[in-house]
Formats: C-alpha cells, structure tokens, sequence
C-alpha cells in the first residue's frame, strides 16, 4: 500500500465520508478550498491506479467506491510513524505528544481508561 499524498488524502477523506459516489459527490464532501473539478478527477483516477478506489460505469459516469478502509489505512501508516519515529513504542509516541503540550492529563486519564476497558 503506498502512502498517499495531501491532495489524495483530502480525497479519500471525502470518499470515506460519502462511501460511494462521482467525483462531483466528492467534492461536494471535501473540505475548501476544494481544487478545481479536473484536479479532483485526476486524483480520484490516481487512487483507483494505486487500489485506493474501485470504479464502476452506471450510464456514462463513473461511480466509485472504497477499496480500502480509513481504519485499514490509519493502522497502516500510523504504525510506520511509530515504527520510524517512536523506536516502535505506542508509549514514546504519547510521551512525545504530552511533553509538547499535544494532550491533557484529561485526555490521558480517558485513553487509560479505553485501554482497561478492553481488557
């Protein structure tokens, strides 16, 4: 799986947001400023070409879809940034966000709390 550019991400953001849709759908979604409609396009065709989207013809336009999760694609990079960045330790990785003022002590009294809520 490849990483994905700023401009591809802001489109698998919408696309994730609408599911399955055209391109125009998509921009609908997409937070401003959105580039113009052939920008969009050319994108959406670039994540199809690296197995981001799946496609289908309804009529003579393209509806896509999602070929691959926001959680597959979360769990993926995010363990490559702690896995390059964090010496693979989920624990350094919040230490670095605590130490530059990143999150609360509130914040880390709720992650605690999701963690021993599952186990």
């Amino acid at each position: 799986m490849e990483k994905l550019t700023i401009q591809e991400q802001d489109a698998m953001l919408a696309v994730w947001k609408i599911g399955e849709g055209n391109v125009k759908t998509f921009m609908d979604a997409m937070a401003p400023p959105v580039p113009p409609y052939t920008t969009v396009a050319s994108t959406i065709k670039n994540l199809e070409k690296k197995g981001y989207l799946t496609s289908r013809m309804i009529g003579n336009a393209y509806l896509y879809a999602p070929a691959i999760t926001e959680e597959a694609y979360k769990q993926k990079f995010m363990g490559n940034v702690v896995k390059d960045y964090f010496e693979n330790s989920y624990k350094e990785l919040v230490s670095f966000f605590a130490q530059k003022n990143k999150i609360s002590a509130d914040e880390l009294r709720e992650i605690i709390g999701l963690i021993e809520g599952k186990k």
